[in-house]
């Protein structure tokens, strides 16, 4: 077992990319189960870089054996998301606030639309982890709201919907509400920074494909920011 201050997941190696050359040491990958594992160190900090593929198990199942095998101060979700809000634009960074889960409906058992049976209405963000993205020191628009999480891409077929259903949200992705359950049931503080590549719109799947890279740039740059600016003892407070 080794011992890190933070589990970054990210979904596709375009993701993984901006961690590795930033960091001050990149350790060889070592694959886990399905998902690929680096031990990075920046700025003094010992962080797992785990690759988890795309989707609600393929995070869940990658985070709960990262977890299990390095008891973590934190655990963030990198990478890259679809602007749903309408003030959302390319280029921006989201911190969510909170996490939901878009395809979860049990309402007629008296649960909220979003939340999975006998588990919270909404995961929320850890908050000393959520103030200090939104105070990162960066050259970035960087903004906080709901994230929901699916396993289907939105684009201008879905989006109304989800806007319709979901008002507070922000973004979306395929990961973080499952990483933030993970994290729930495991007892460790949760965070998600999300770059954002295309606004669910008629042409999000080129627009996802022409920012991918910078948009996951700029989730890296946040995220780093942070675990550079927390203290170890604010870490583990925040557990």
């Amino acid at each position: 077992m080794i011992a890190v201050d933070a589990v970054v997941v990210t979904a596709m190696a375009d993701e993984s990319a901006p961690f590795m050359a930033r960091a001050d040491v990149v350790g060889d990958p070592t694959q886990m189960g399905h998902a690929e594992h680096r031990l990075l160190t920046v700025g003094g900090r010992q962080v797992l870089l785990v690759q988890c593929g795309i989707g609600l198990v393929n995070s869940a199942t990658a985070a709960a054996v990262a977890i299990q095998g390095t008891h973590p101060r934190a655990v963030v979700s990198a990478g890259t998301a679809g602007g749903v809000g309408l003030d959302v634009r390319v280029g921006d960074v989201v911190v969510g606030s909170e996490y939901v889960y878009s395809g979860a409906d049990a309402r007629a058992f008296g649960y909220e639309l979003g939340q999975v049976p006998g588990m919270p209405e909404v995961y929320e963000a850890e908050l000393v982890l959520h103030e200090a993205a939104l105070g990162a020191s960066v050259d970035l628009r960087v903004l906080s709201g709901t994230v929901l999480s699916g396993d289907a891409f939105i684009d201008a077929t879905r989006v109304e919907r989800i806007r319709a259903a979901f008002p507070t949200a922000v973004a979306i992705d395929m990961e973080s509400a499952a990483l933030a359950h993970t994290a729930h049931l495991y007892g460790v503080p949760f965070l998600s920074v999300r770059g954002i590549s295309d606004l669910c719109g008629p042409v999000a799947g080129t627009d996802f494909l022409t920012h991918v890279d910078d948009a996951a740039d700029r989730s890296a740059a946040v995220v780093l920011e942070v675990l550079r600016r927390l203290a170890v003892g604010d870490m583990a407070h925040a557990r």
